[in-house]
Parts: structure tokens; C-alpha cells; sequence
């Protein structure tokens, strides 16, 4: 049976709680493609290139896990990947109404491809992407929030450090 699954995000940058969701994923299914999306909603500090490239260093000697990029809907990149499932980290509750939201429409598109939501680890509950940079660009303490590549990149882009 195909055991693949897309784990879809924006990772700008990519948090320890990323991490958590995908070293889980990946004891769970074959392969675990961490796919990193362009949303023409928001406006990325790190590239397209700079954020696979960040991904791959954190899950370097992960069994399983690859790193790819799309445009468009998810639903057509899990689908051209032959995936049967994408992957969806919860923090709280508050994620819940969006993903949601998100689940019902993607299985409105293809009703053969499932979300699997994945709980956060608790010490991760309040850590986003946009929690982190804004910490980073304060020159605040972010090693427990992310890997030690992410964080000297986060500290290149904000001249801090």
C-alpha cells in the first residue's frame, strides 16, 4: 500500500514544533514529503529556496522525509505525489476551526485524500513561525524555538545576534 503523505506549510522559518510534527509523521507512514507552499497571502522573510534548504538541513538523517516546493492547491500536489493523506499540526484549539475548514475543502476536491491532524508536542502548544521571527528580530533568546541553522539564519536576516 502507497504510505505516503504531504505535510504542507509555509515554514518561514521552520520551528522545533515543525520538527516534532515531522520526525512523528515519519514513524508513522513510508515517506513523509514536507512540502513548503507559496500563500499569496502572506509575505515571506525567508525565499522559497531558503526555506528547503533550511528544511533540509533540520531533517538531515531523517528515514523517509523529503523536502519539495509547489504553487497552486495542495490538493493537486498531493495528488501528482500519489500521497494518500496530508498531514495538519494542531497547537490548540484555535487552529482547530481553520484546518477544519481547510480538511473539508480539500476533501470536497478529492474525497480520496485524507488530513491527518497531528497534536503538538505541549512544550510547543504556543510556538508559530510568526512568534519566532518576532522574538529573533528583537535579538531575544529563540534556541529552544528552532534548530541552531535556522536560528543564525534568523539572526543573518535581522542583523542581530
Amino acid at each position: 500500500m502507497n504510505r505516503i503523505v504531504v505535510y504542507p506549510g509555509s515554514f518561514d522559518p521552520v520551528t522545533n514544533g515543525h520538527l516534532d510534527i515531522i520526525k512523528r509523521a515519519a514513524q508513522v507512514f513510508e515517506q513523509v514529503i514536507v512540502a513548503v507552499f507559496h500563500n499569496p497571502q502572506k509575505k515571506p522573510l525567508f525565499s522559497m529556496e531558503e526555506r528547503v534548504e533550511l528544511l533540509k538541513e533540520v531533517t538531515k538523517g531523517l528515514d523517509g522525509v523529503s523536502i519539495d516546493y509547489f504553487t497552486g492547491l495542495t490538493i493537486d500536489y498531493v495528488k501528482s505525489r500519489e500521497a494518500i493523506a496530508i498531514i495538519r499540526g494542531l497547537r490548540a484549539i484555535s487552529d482547530f476551526e481553520g484546518e477544519f475548514q481547510m480538511a473539508s475543502l480539500n476533501k470536497q476536491l478529492d474525497g480520496e485524500v485524507e488530513t491527518i491532524f497531528f497534536m503538538t508536542d505541549t512544550k510547543y502548544a504556543y510556538l508559530s513561525s510568526s512568534v519566532v521571527k518576532e522574538v529573533a528580530q528583537f535579538g531575544g533568546n529563540i534556541e529552544e524555538l528552532v534548530s541552531d541553522s535556522v536560528k543564525a539564519a534568523l539572526q543573518k536576516k535581522y542583523g542581530v545576534g
